[in-house]
């Protein structure tokens, strides 16, 4: 009778923790990746231009001078929150395009619990 539900005597532990070994290295590098990956968004049409690494990180703010009103901050302030979660919601898609082929691998096969 067959233990664990791997079958037969060909299970061999070591192949998979090497394989789950691998599989973790990958994942490190693809969010290595991420952190080199830009994403923008642009709102009111082009005034307010937020940039941001696929790894969530804000590298770059572009404000057109034509919104700069010193009696209308609240404006700029709702054009600067919407082009920052714009920008957030694109860097998380691409996170999760990104890291979609590791997600699916660990969830065959029970193999997300090995991970911790």
């Amino acid at each position: 009778m067959s233990r664990g539900g791997f079958g037969g005597g060909g299970f061999n532990p070591g192949n998979i923790m090497a394989q789950v070994q691998k599989l973790q290295e990958e994942m490190a590098a693809a969010q290595e990746a991420l952190k080199e990956e830009i994403v923008e968004a642009s709102v009111g049409g082009g005034v307010v231009t937020v940039r941001m690494t696929g790894a969530q990180e804000l590298v770059g703010v572009l404000i057109q001078p034509e919104v700069v009103d010193p009696d209308d901050i609240e404006t700029l302030q709702d054009l600067l929150l919407a082009a920052f979660n714009e920008a957030s919601q694109k860097a998380r898609d691409l996170a999760e395009e990104r890291m979609a082929p590791f997600t699916n691998m660990l969830n065959m096969g029970g193999l997300g619990g090995l991970l911790g």
